[in-house]
């Protein structure tokens, strides 16, 4: 009798009822995560994909912002085919990439692998070389052209005290320019890729550490072995930032060299900015955009292609 009573006072369920409540919890927590979701894509739509799509139809049209836009075709692509400025751009941006991007990658490597040991003031040492990446670009740019002058510049007169009697030009000529903004951008980037690397390292597990000491591995084949294995996604994000990043730089350029001396910095993003804001003319000033996306978006490809085939 008591069985049947206790069985008589507890609530009833149904299945159905479940069901429906299920129903309402997998709505409420849609709702939610799309409350999260929707005003990054509604920025990343207004904000990217709408400019991307308007300078891919801006493209193929004869356009300077006075007059309505003339459609023209592939006009603007056979210009950029005969278009020596387009070639020097194209040529200076790879130099660019081809020295920036390892340069940063090992030299942040090796700071995040130094500064991720037990040391006296590691926070501090890793303050100060993560705040060159949020100074002023401007000072940054401002700063090493005073330190790169020929004439007073700290590095020159350094170079002469060493016994070097003609020290590079560095910005004021054309075969030193450019390695003169790949030093000034790696020491501005790698502070931020160090965070990344430090990140990554830990995350590694320290017994396998442990292990291979106890093994008798020496440090040079825990760090080829444990190390950088373990960094693999850590090394792959932060390659395929540092190509982007190298491939549209533009600030550093700007107001270090403006493109000069002659054409010896001229990158892509700056060609762009001459066409397009210098000149108004912004149909081919998008299609020289457009072929920037390409290059990028082909090297990316390829790096991802690459990264696929080392897992298997």
């Amino acid at each position: 009798m008591t069985a049947t009573a206790t069985a008589a006072g507890a609530p009833t369920t149904t299945p159905k009822t479940d069901n429906a409540a299920a129903r309402r919890r997998r709505r409420r927590n849609t709702l939610v995560g799309w409350s999260f979701l929707l005003p990054n894509f509604l920025g990343f739509g207004a904000l990217t994909l709408v400019p991307v799509l308007g300078a891919f139809v801006v493209s193929f049209t004869d356009w300077d912002s006075y007059t309505s836009p003339r459609w023209i075709g592939f006009a603007n692509f056979r210009r950029l085919w005969r278009d020596d400025n387009f070639w020097a751009a194209l040529q200076n941006t790879c130099w660019y990439a081809a020295g920036h991007i390892p340069l940063t990658l090992l030299v942040s490597l090796g700071l995040a692998v130094a500064l991720n040991q037990k040391l006296r003031g590691v926070r501090l040492l890793r303050t100060a070389f993560f705040f060159p990446y949020v100074t002023s670009l401007v000072a940054v740019a401002v700063v090493w052209n005073m330190l790169f002058s020929p004439d007073v510049g700290p590095i020159d007169q350094f170079l002469e005290h060493l016994g070097i009697a003609h020290p590079p030009g560095w910005t004021s000529s054309t075969d030193w320019a450019m390695p003169a903004l790949i030093i000034t951008s790696t020491w501005r980037d790698m502070g931020y890729y160090m965070v990344l690397f430090l990140a990554g390292l830990q995350a590694v597990p320290a017994e396998l550490y442990e292990q291979a000491r106890v093994d008798g591995a020496g440090a040079w084949h825990r760090f080829w072995h444990i190390t950088l294995p373990g960094l693999r996604p850590t090394t792959f994000f932060v390659l395929i930032m540092i190509t982007i990043s190298s491939f549209k730089v533009f600030d550093l350029v700007q107001v270090m060299t403006n493109g000069g001396p002659g054409r010896a910095t001229l990158v892509l993003s700056q060609l762009v900015y001459r066409e397009g804001i210098t000149k108004g003319r912004f149909g081919y000033a998008s299609a020289v955009s457009l072929a920037l996306f390409l290059v990028v978006l082909v090297i990316t490809l390829v790096q991802f292609q690459a990264q696929r085939r080392s897992e298997k």
